[in-house]
């Protein structure tokens, strides 16, 4: 049991740094957008073009290779993709044009979206029931501690002294020692030991019958539409509406990145407690507040309140814990974990880190940039009315069930089926 406690927060640490690296590789072309935009003589369109074409690619990727995994072991599909991601991430400072630009992000993203599926699916069957949500949450707060927080200013601060292909440069290089030690330390989990027969095309799309699983892809559209349309357009909102420099939006951003870190993990590990439901209440209602206050003008007269604001109400990675892997996973057969996984993924990818970029894009083009914001906030919103809907799926309702049958209940519980 010791050494399976300790592997477990083994597990842990360098899946951690797993995702904070290759999220910082994929969110750090947002940051560096005022530096080459310029250069490549961008418009507000393709700025969310370059977004949404890795988001496309990251999208089928996550499900195809999530699927592959379920059958092949996680190790075989996890490693190769974290070390092409960070080649490809590297990569991005070679680029020339618009077009180089779009090809290398492409090929990114498709490298990139395994990592998410299979990396959750390891760590959700490492993790007994009761840790499960505090685990899955402290991994996934990764990208906002390195993501979100360490990536707007560090990006920056290496663009203003050397440029930004130099930043790619140092955004790339990490994720090369990360699939190292991937390749030496990982095994597959001992919840898959069991699992000996190779799910046939049929019994994949039985998932599609449990309604926690569409819940879950129409709750990933709207939490992804929040955190793409904020990470994309709020540094261009704020260098070029509210007129602050570049290094002030990487320092508010990180602000928000930084709170989102906080509270990835601590609302997930208590969602191992009230349940998920209430706890994506909660999550969905906060992170509106954070677009909202980007549109106040008053507030960047103190800068140090404006980065409070969204640092207490960033709840981005803890919605992704419970949205994107709790609720799916719990929901649907061990086997079709990281499935499930992929399949809420893709919706979220495609709807929200690819659609709501371009259509914010367009918008704002002829309509200013401040709509980009309240298609943000929209999309807490659509998450919030989601989550009201939502069957709990949490530790509690387990332990409910087995309560019943000692208080003499014959009804049995019926399954997270759709009608």
């Amino acid at each position: 049991m010791g050494h399976t406690r300790r592997y477990e927060n083994s597990l842990v640490a360098i899946l951690f740094f797993t995702w904070g690296t290759v999220f910082l590789g994929r969110m750090s072309q947002l940051y560096l957008a005022p530096y080459f935009a310029p250069e490549f003589h961008l418009s507000h369109e393709q700025v969310g073009s370059v977004a949404s074409v890795l988001a496309i690619t990251w999208a089928a990727s996550t499900f195809v290779f999530g699927a592959l995994s379920d059958r092949a072991g996680r190790k075989p599909v996890l490693v190769p993709a974290v070390f092409a991601f960070s080649i490809l991430s590297w990569a991005s400072g070679l680029a020339h044009n618009f077009h180089q630009l779009l090809l290398v992000r492409a090929l990114m993203g498709a490298a990139g979206g395994p990592t998410w599926s299979t990396m959750t699916a390891l760590i959700e069957e490492t993790s007994p029931s009761d840790r499960r949500g505090r685990n899955i949450g402290l991994v996934v707060s990764a990208a906002a501690l390195v993501g979100l927080a360490a990536a707007p200013v560090l990006t920056t601060q290496v663009a203003v002294r050397w440029g930004w292909r130099s930043a790619f440069f140092v955004a790339g290089t990490p994720g090369l020692v990360i699939s190292v030690l991937l390749w030496k330390f990982i095994a597959e989990p001992p919840a898959r030991s069991g699992i000996h027969e190779k799910p046939s095309f049929s019994e994949y799309i039985s998932i599609l019958r449990h309604r926690n699983v569409w819940l879950c892809c129409l709750g990933a559209t709207g939490f992804m539409s929040w955190l793409f349309a904020v990470n994309v357009f709020a540094p261009v909102y704020i260098t070029e509406v509210a007129h602050e420099s570049a290094t002030t939006a990487g320092f508010l951003l990180g602000a928000s990145g930084l709170g989102s870190f906080f509270l990835g993990f601590l609302l997930p590990s208590l969602s191992d407690r009230w349940g998920r439901k209430p706890t994506l209440l909660l999550m969905a209602a906060m992170s509106a507040v954070v677009p909202l206050a980007f549109l106040v003008p008053a507030l960047y007269v103190y800068p140090a309140v404006l980065a409070f604001i969204v640092f207490v109400a960033n709840t981005g990675q803890g919605i992704a814990t419970v949205v994107l892997v709790l609720v799916p996973t719990e929901s649907v057969a061990a086997q079709f974990r990281a499935t499930s996984i992929g399949l809420a993924t893709l919706a979220g990818e495609v709807m929200g880190a690819t659609a709501a970029p371009i259509l914010a894009g367009t918008l704002a083009q002829r309509h200013g940039l401040a709509i980009s914001m309240w298609l943000a906030a929209a999309g807490s919103g659509l998450l919030f009315l989601v989550a009201l809907f939502l069957h709990e799926t949490g530790p509690a309702r387990a332990a409910m069930s087995a309560i019943k049958p000692r208080i003499g209940t014959s009804v049995p519980e019926q399954p997270d089926v759709a009608d």
